[in-house]
Parts: C-alpha cells; sequence; structure tokens
C-alpha cells in the first residue's frame, strides 16, 4: 500500500521537498538578484510540471492515502498547467520584484506553496483535502499581497482579501459540513453514491449546496461574491496580482469539478440553476463595470470577473433533461476556457511589469499612450493579448469562447440558446474596454517618450506567450483534445 500512496502523491512531495530546499538555499544567497533562488525554484517548477505531464501522458487513474487522494489525468493536466503558470509568473516577476525590494526568498518559497495547495486540490477525493489544500493556497497567497511592508495600499488589499476571504472559506466549510452530516461521509464517491440512493434529506443537502456554491463562487471571482477582486488586483504588486489571476483560477476550476461534478451531480439541477444566475451577473457587471475604470489592474479585474462568467455558463451545461450526454463536451470546452484565460491574463499582467520600472507603475490605460510609436512590438503583443480577451478570431479566445456557445447551442434547449444569446451580447459590450487599450496604445499621442527596457529573456518570454495565444487560436484541436480526454477519462472514473 505504501509505494501505491507515494505514487498518488510524488508530484506534491516532490514540491514540498523543493520548497523547503529553496528556503534554506536562500538563507545563504549572497547575490543580491538572487539568481541561485530563482533558478533552483524555476528548475524544481519545470520538474513538477513535467511530472505531471508524464503522468498525464500515462492516462491511469489510482487511488491512495485510504482513497484521500486520486491520481487522474485531469488532476494532473491542470497541476502541469498550473506548475507551468506559475514558472511564468515568477520569471516576470523577477526584474519587477528587484526594482521594489521585494526580491527576497519569501516570494519564491511562497509562490511555491500556493502551487501545492493548488496540487493538493486538482487531487483531493476527500472534502477535508479540498479545504486543506485551498487554505495553503489562500494563505499564501494573502501573504504575498502584503510582501511589500513598507506600501500602504498593499497592506489594505491584503487585509480585505484576508477577511473576505476567510467568510468565503466559512462558507465553503459549513456547505461542506452539512453534505457530512446529510450523507455520513468525506469521500466524495461516497457522498456520490449516497445522493444518488435518495435516501438523505433533499432539504438539507440544497442548503449545502447553496454555501458550497457561495465560497467557490469568491475563489472564482464571479458576482455577488466579486467585491475583493478590483481592490486587492489594484492594491497587490502586480507580480503578485498576476500570481492571483493564474494557477489558482485552474484550482478553482479543479475544485468545481471535484465537489460538484464528482460528488454532487445527483443535485446537478439545482447548482446549475445557481451558476447560471453567477454566470450572467458576472458577465453584467463584470462588462459594464470595466468600461468605467482608467486604471488598467482594475480594468482587468472587472474582466477577470465576465471570463469567469462566461466559463461558468459551459458548467451549467453537462446536465440536461436528466441526462449527462453533454457533460464531456461541455466540462472540456469550461476546462480549455480556463486555461486559455489563464496563458493570456499572464501574458497580459507580464506586459505591465515589462513596462513598469522604479518609480513607475504603468498601471493606468493612459500610461499606454503612444506605445505603438515608442515600442511597436510591444504594442503588438498587448494587442494580441487584448484581441484574445475580447474573443476576436484568430486568438485563442475566439475558439475559446465558441467552444463555450457551441456547448450551449448543441442542448437543444431554448433556455441555454437563450443564454449563448446574452452571452455574446454582453461580449460585444466587453469588446469596447478591450479595443480602447489598442485605440490608446496606437492613436493617443505619447505622454511619456521613454522607450521601455528590460532584459532579453523577459522579452523573449513575452514574444513566446504571444506567439502561444495566436498560435492555439489557429491550431486548436490539440489542447482542445488534451481537455477533451482527461475530462472523459475523469467522469468515467
Amino acid at each position: 500500500m505504501l509505494p501505491m500512496n507515494w505514487l498518488v502523491v510524488y508530484p506534491e512531495a516532490l514540491l514540498l521537498i523543493a520548497a523547503c530546499a529553496v528556503a534554506l538555499v536562500d538563507l545563504y544567497v549572497t547575490d543580491p538578484q538572487r539568481r541561485p533562488t530563482f533558478w533552483l525554484t524555476q528548475i524544481s517548477l519545470a520538474a513538477v510540471a513535467g511530472l505531471h505531464f508524464a503522468y498525464f501522458d500515462a492516462g491511469f487513474t489510482v487511488y491512495g492515502m485510504q482513497r484521500m487522494v486520486v491520481t487522474d489525468p485531469m488532476g494532473h493536466l491542470l497541476g502541469g498547467f498550473a506548475a507551468l503558470a506559475t514558472m511564468i509568473t515568477v520569471a516576470y516577476a523577477q526584474p519587477y520584484i528587484a526594482s521594489r525590494e521585494m526580491l527576497k526568498g519569501e516570494f519564491f518559497v511562497l509562490s511555491m506553496f500556493s502551487l501545492l495547495g493548488i496540487s493538493v486540490m486538482v487531487g483531493a477525493n476527500n472534502f477535508l483535502v479540498v479545504y486543506l489544500g485551498l487554505e495553503l493556497m489562500s494563505l499564501s497567497l494573502y501573504a504575498l499581497v502584503a510582501l511589500r511592508r513598507d506600501h500602504g495600499v498593499s497592506t489594505e488589499a491584503a487585509m480585505k482579501y484576508f477577511v473576505l476571504g476567510a467568510l468565503a472559506s466559512g462558507f465553503l466549510l459549513y456547505g461542506l459540513s452539512m453534505m457530512y452530516g446529510a450523507t455520513g461521509s468525506l469521500d466524495i464517491p461516497r457522498v456520490f453514491d449516497v445522493i444518488g440512493k435518495g435516501a438523505v434529506n433533499q432539504q438539507v443537502l440544497v442548503f449545502g449546496v447553496v454555501f458550497i456554491v457561495s465560497g467557490l463562487a469568491f475563489k472564482l471571482a464571479a458576482a455577488p461574491f466579486h467585491m475583493w477582486v478590483p481592490d486587492v488586483y489594484q492594491g497587490a504588486p502586480t507580480a503578485v496580482t498576476m500570481l492571483i489571476g493564474g494557477a489558482p483560477k485552474l484550482a478553482a476550476f479543479a475544485i468545481m469539478m471535484r465537489l460538484l461534478v464528482e460528488g454532487l451531480l445527483g443535485l446537478a439541477v439545482d447548482w446549475q440553476q445557481m451558476l447560471v444566475v453567477l454566470a450572467v451577473t458576472s458577465l453584467v457587471i463584470g462588462n459594464l463595470a470595466a468600461i468605467a475604470q482608467t486604471n488598467l489592474k482594475r480594468m482587468l479585474a472587472y474582466s477577470t470577473i465576465a471570463q469567469m462568467g462566461f466559463m461558468l455558463l459551459g458548467m451549467t451545461a453537462g446536465v440536461v433533461s436528466g441526462n449527462t450526454l453533454s457533460a464531456g463536451n461541455a466540462y472540456s470546452s469550461a476546462m480549455f476556457y480556463t486555461i486559455n484565460y489563464v496563458l493570456t491574463t499572464l501574458g497580459t499582467f507580464g506586459l505591465i511589469t515589462y513596462l513598469a520600472r522604479q518609480g513607475f507603475e504603468s498601471e493606468e490605460i493612459a500610461d499606454l499612450a503612444g506605445l505603438g510609436k515608442r515600442s511597436p512590438w510591444v504594442a503588438g503583443v498587448m494587442t494580441i493579448f487584448m484581441f484574445s480577451l475580447a474573443g476576436i478570431p484568430p486568438m485563442i479566445g475566439f475558439y475559446a469562447k465558441f467552444a463555450i456557445l457551441q456547448a450551449l447551442v448543441t442542448t437543444n434547449i431554448g433556455g441555454y440558446i437563450v443564454l449563448a444569446v446574452v452571452a455574446v451580447l454582453l461580449s460585444l459590450i466587453g469588446a469596447f474596454y478591450y479595443l480602447r487599450v489598442v485605440k490608446v496604445m496606437y492613436f493617443d499621442e505619447p505622454t511619456d517618450a521613454s522607450v521601455p527596457v528590460q532584459s532579453q529573456g523577459i522579452s523573449a518570454l513575452l514574444a513566446v506567450n504571444g506567439l502561444s495565444v495566436l498560435v492555439l487560436g489557429l491550431l486548436p484541436d490539440g489542447l482542445m483534445a488534451m481537455c477533451r480526454d482527461a475530462i472523459l477519462k475523469t467522469l468515467a472514473t
């Protein structure tokens, strides 16, 4: 039994050992640029990502730790992309945090522990394991937001994030406790079986689902549980904002799949209705509020709310008229959308850190004025990201939105077709504020004649990130096939 247990948690064990090693090695690093710490972190994250993708390629599903943990294709695909997202974030962040006296071992170690929490969540097969992973990730992010101790705005953002995050964790924990009270088990498959037999109090179950969905909505930044997002995105150091907007979204999707689909599929009629309300509310509030923003990070925060609303639409189409025939298509489309969002948003925030310099954050939309003349290639990459977020072909964002709409329309249910139409109309509104950024870069006169200067490595990473958004938009079938394969194999078990 012991070897099988270790097989299930190899990536997490490697990540934990590596994080401890990074913390110890950093104590003896004298280089002010923290190069040994940086490279040890990147090598460790690359090894974790490689292990996840190797397990995904193997395609097996194994349970361990008294069946509290599962290793399956969905978990490893999400875990692999989360490790890659953290690698990209750390690479973008290094020059930014170095110029703001934040380049300490704590940043690297806390980033790795947040990824460890994500890895625990994506492999959870028990309510308590989900909660432990969630808290490990959240506590690491709270500390990172407050890492710039001498900055009042960052400290305020950390306080808001912590207080509201604790409230959301309480919601989720209370909902999970009600599920335990109703079903008598903390194991997700056992909860699924008990609900399927129908021998439990339906009212208690639905009440528990309300609290669970509310807690998940906070982690997803879905309205009306979005109140923390604009303040935290704007107040946190841009490098930390990038971390919050990246890999944790993959974790939020994973626990939605674990809790709602694998555990509570018998209550899909109830939680799908809640997700519809969250999705439409997020699309309306996110897109309309973003129009009024002049701060680029705050605009992207409201954009995140709208993007997560679009993803939630895919989660609502898994169970239709009591059957799960469309589940694989719907959930794989939502998974594809989440990966697309993370890839694009990392590039967007990475570009903001690229433009920032000592004493200048480049956070206002007006700061991009004339960028097309000052640095045409940077403006071109930013245009790719904005077009992708807006869903303009041939970027990956267009195909991701198309996949969600296709999942809704192919249900052949009038309500879902209406939802698709509403999503398209609200996306048209959302295109305004993305295209406004492009307009400012190319048609407004520059107020700052300086040309952004960064290392060749960061420039190359930005170029690769932008190119991947374009290429995956032109050739999306490979990534979509991986998502579909992961979802189908997971649903089959």
